[in-house]
């Protein structure tokens, strides 16, 4: 019987387990907090950002590739740069067209090149502190 007793104690004493999962919590809520605070202090904050979400289409007549933005979104034109196996890197504004400071949906950008087998062109986006850069879309020429 009194061994009955003392399984029962233990499965139904709940003193120990609060103080644990408070020491848990607090520790994780620390850990959080520190991490958010050095994240600001050293200033990573401001360096995140995401590449812009947009669609682009390639069209190569053997001489000329035009690059057509199709949808999604308005690019900054200054952002944006061509760059690829057979042609510089090359800013959008060079030529082509652009509706003010911005690059959107039927805007264009002409590449006088000749490409080979191969070749593959970018168009990148570099974010305006210019600490990170994205490839939004890239062609191939298999010709």
């Amino acid at each position: 019987m009194e061994n009955t007793m003392n399984i029962k104690q233990l499965f139904t004493d709940s003193r120990a387990v609060s103080p644990v999962i408070g020491v848990i919590l607090m520790v994780a809520i620390t850990v959080i907090l520190a991490a958010v605070i050095g994240t600001f202090v050293l200033g990573l904050g401001n360096q995140v950002s995401t590449a812009p979400q947009a669609s682009f289409t390639f069209d190569y007549n053997g001489s000329n590739l035009t690059i057509t933005h199709e949808s999604g979104e308005a690019l900054v034109a200054s952002q944006i740069n061509v760059t690829g196996d057979s042609i510089s890197n090359e800013q959008w504004t060079t030529h082509g067209t652009t509706t003010g400071d911005k690059i959107k949906a039927g805007n264009y950008y002409d590449v006088g090149a000749t490409f080979t087998s191969g070749d593959v062109v970018r168009v990148v986006w570099t974010a305006e502190s210019g600490a990170s850069s994205s490839t939004l879309q890239k062609w191939t020429y298999n010709g």
